[in-house]
């Protein structure tokens, strides 16, 4: 049994996990990371960046389908899903080692194996086939697909993610059972390459979390695309046939079936702490989830928590957000401010796009706040007119009182890049002065930025 000594150790090397360790080190720690399966985590391999990937070719396809309405003629078109599925996977593995290298390259001890708390500043990797010893034990083992007992994806005719993002074939028609940011991406993806799309929303609107005027523009688009949503709705069954599934749903008392060839179980996710040796430390969870302080501490000296085990949102760049925070606290280095939750962007890589960041107008209303709110819509944007983009919007909200940047909602092309203008404001905490006074460069997309600041105070140009 080998016994190996550092400063930091890192459980997980997802995008939380080997940022945290690439941090330490190059603030002087020695650092570890224990990693079962893929560097670079869920993200990389099995979430953000294949399904990227996937979205593109799909975004692709749609715009040769339209070819015409630019003045382009093109035939005979069509794909072929095993090469867009292995572009997809080879973009994945092309990143996976790039983090391997960026480890070595910093120094980083990458150990291939599960990693468990042992307590007293332990770690064993694979029970105890080493033993890593750390004044610092930074737990990063993300989370995996919620599942409904009943329910259970079986890999063939309901699927989880992972099985959404390899098919072997294009079914005709699928059912996908939640319309958060997974779902609706999903949902996006095989609807633009001909499926009949049906997704089931147990909540009054799609992408709930969003504003509501997101949501409702998000729906009308999906459905002039041709997709079907029930919101309202209660998945009472999944029954499975030879080659089809069959979900028993419930909308205000009425039950209906909607029958389809594959289902994506898209519900959300639990967190990663069954396994990781909780029960040899004082770390405490809430609803499954470790709970930590605004520099990631839990309730054990020397023992910390990042990423998607310790919460909502669960997001890569949250994750990687909180490692930085973590570790340069733990390093000592001033000026290290906490997780400001608001100030995390949302996106969802749909057609169109959403994106988000701050409160939604609801929640400011709730709140006793009194704002202002501006919006502007695509087609007032000579970009998005050219692009061929035309519908969407920027909405944008603000402290009344003291110009305050409250929230930023956006749907449509390209939004999911045009969101960190605000998010940059937000995070400096800037009025609606500095947004007036910036100059944005024409003709481009973010001019609707400035538009719906100028909107939200009876200012706007161009609307």
């Amino acid at each position: 049994m080998a016994d190996h000594e550092f400063d930091i150790v890192v459980i997980g090397g997802g995008p939380g996990g080997y940022v945290a360790a690439i941090r330490a080190a190059q603030l002087g720690m020695k650092a570890a990371v224990v990693e079962a399966n893929h560097l670079g985590g869920i993200c990389l391999n099995w979430g953000c960046i294949p399904t990227k990937a996937l979205l593109r070719s799909a975004e692709i396809y749609h715009h040769i389908k339209h070819a015409d309405a630019y003045g382009l003629s093109v035939k005979d078109v069509s794909f072929d899903l095993k090469k867009i599925v292995e572009r997809s996977r080879a973009v994945a593995k092309q990143l996976s080692g790039g983090i391997g290298h960026l480890l070595k390259k910093n120094k980083v001890t990458v150990f291939d194996g599960y990693g468990k708390l042992l307590g007293n500043g332990k770690v064993g990797v694979d029970g105890k086939k080493e033993t890593l010893s750390a004044k610092h034990i930074i737990i990063a083992t993300g989370a995996k697909a919620r599942v409904i007992p009943g329910m259970e994806p079986d890999g063939k005719l309901v699927w989880t993610y992972r099985e959404a993002m390899v098919p072997t074939d294009m079914p005709q028609s699928m059912i996908i059972v939640g319309s958060g940011a997974i779902g609706i991406e999903f949902a996006s993806f095989y609807r633009t390459l001909g499926v009949e799309v049906t997704v089931i929303e147990m909540m009054d609107r799609i992408l709930p979390v969003e504003d509501a005027d997101v949501s409702a523009e998000a729906r009308k688009q999906f459905e002039k695309q041709g997709m079907k949503i029930l919101t309202g709705a209660k998945l009472n069954k999944l029954e499975k046939g030879k080659s089809s599934v069959t979900a028993h749903v419930e909308i205000d008392g009425e039950g209906q079936e909607i029958t389809a060839d594959r289902c994506i179980m898209a519900i959300g996710i639990t967190a990663n702490t069954e396994t990781i040796g909780l029960e040899n430390t004082k770390v405490k969870l809430d609803r499954g989830h470790i709970v930590t302080d605004g520099y990631m501490k839990t309730a054990e000296k020397g023992v910390y928590a990042i990423g998607d085990v310790c919460g909502a949102p669960w997001l890569a760049h949250k994750a990687s957000h909180e490692a930085i925070i973590c570790v340069e606290k733990i390093a000592g280095v001033e000026g290290v401010h906490p997780m400001v939750k608001e100030n995390i962007p949302g996106c969802t890589y749909s057609h169109p796009q959403v994106a988000s960041v701050g409160i939604t107008e609801k929640v400011a209303k709730e709140r006793g706040i009194n704002i202002k709110v501006g919006k502007f819509p695509f087609i007032g944007n000579g970009k998005a007119i050219a692009l061929g983009e035309p519908e969407g919007f920027v909405k944008t909200i603000f402290d009344a009182k003291t110009g305050e940047l409250l929230g930023a909602h956006m749907i449509g092309a390209e939004v999911t890049e045009m969101i960190q203008g605000y998010v940059l404001g937000k995070t400096m905490e800037a009025t609606e002065a500095e947004f007036m006074h910036t100059i944005f460069p024409h003709p481009t997309l973010s001019e609707m930025m400035h538009e719906s600041v100028l909107n939200a105070y009876g200012k706007a140009i161009h609307f």
